[in-house]
């Protein structure tokens, strides 16, 4: 038997540099999608934080400039489409439905001290109206700025949607809710309460979903919390359960890697754990960024 075919890929595989998840992390920090509690939204380098790509209701085109103060304290963005869209709003009540990387704004409505939002089977938008507004919000992106459909929830300030079990979570104050879709073949569309689950610690702040998992993760006034969609529970975060104030956390859908912050120039991470610091922003809300840069 001629044994040297053999030797010669074991020699090369030995020459091959390791790998594993860990080492991708390390070498792929990623980038990331920042809305900073201002009127600026950005596109950064994990790493190094560098500014790779910006929009701002102050110079934006397709605004009014009666419409651009509503788009200071931007307090959500959500990538969509790979990077090709990003959901925003703006606790100033502006919400807007941004092409990326061109900036152009393909749908905007208003609604009270919008804190989170959420695109919907049929290009329908849900939003989180929290305080003074308490109510979820719909829009029909074919409809324009006009709600087609509105419900009471205290403090709403996050929404996700779980094409899986085809239901919305709906995050409050103090309740994490389920929400199944009615009537949505029609005009007249609307959300069927399904479940209310009440949260172990008050005033829910982000709520995000943790990728190929069952959870969805919980930041609150006094921990963060994972909530097992399957068995209705929640349970204390493992690494961050004490951890008060999150604004946001997030989770990368490849790497798993975490990103999470409390409205500061501080960001941190884990797997692996680190930190990153930022001259110029403070974000109120921080996702990982899947699309490329101009």
């Amino acid at each position: 038997m001629n044994c040297a075919p053999l030797f010669r890929l074991l020699l090369l595989a030995l020459a091959l540099p390791a790998f594993s998840p860990a080492r991708l992390r390390a070498e792929s920090p990623g980038t990331l999608l920042l809305c900073a509690g201002s009127n600026e939204l950005s596109v950064r380098d994990a790493a190094t934080g560098a500014k790779l790509w910006r929009w701002s209701g102050a110079d934006a085109e397709g605004l009014a400039d009666d419409e651009r103060r509503r788009f200071d304290h931007l307090d959500e963005c959500k990538p969509l489409d790979g990077g090709k869209r990003i959901l925003i709003s703006s606790s100033n009540s502006g919400c807007a439905l941004l092409e990326y990387p061109s900036g152009r704004i393909a749908w905007k409505a208003t609604t009270t001290n919008a804190h989170s939002l959420e695109l919907l089977p049929r290009d329908r938008v849900v939003v989180a109206s929290s305080l003074s507004g308490d109510r979820l919000v719909l829009f029909d992106l074919k409809g324009g700025a006009q709600p087609v459909w509105k419900t009471p929830l205290h403090s709403a300030h996050g929404v996700v949607w779980d094409a899986p079990r085809a239901v919305l979570w709906a995050l409050g104050f103090d309740e994490l809710r389920r929400y199944a879709l009615a009537d949505w073949d029609t005009d007249h569309p609307s959300l069927a309460l399904k479940a209310t689950h009440p949260l172990p610690a008050e005033d829910g702040h982000d709520l995000r979903a943790v990728p190929s998992s069952n959870d969805l993760i919980v930041t609150t006034e006094t921990g963060v919390f994972l909530f097992d969609r399957e068995r209705g529970e929640f349970r204390r975060h493992p690494v961050l359960g004490q951890k008060a104030k999150l604004k946001s956390s997030d989770i990368h859908p490849t790497t798993k890697r975490t990103v999470f912050g409390a409205w500061s120039a501080k960001l941190e991470f884990l797997d692996p754990v680190g930190a990153l610091t930022l001259k110029d922003a403070n974000p109120y809300k921080t996702r990982w960024f899947p699309g490329p840069h101009p």
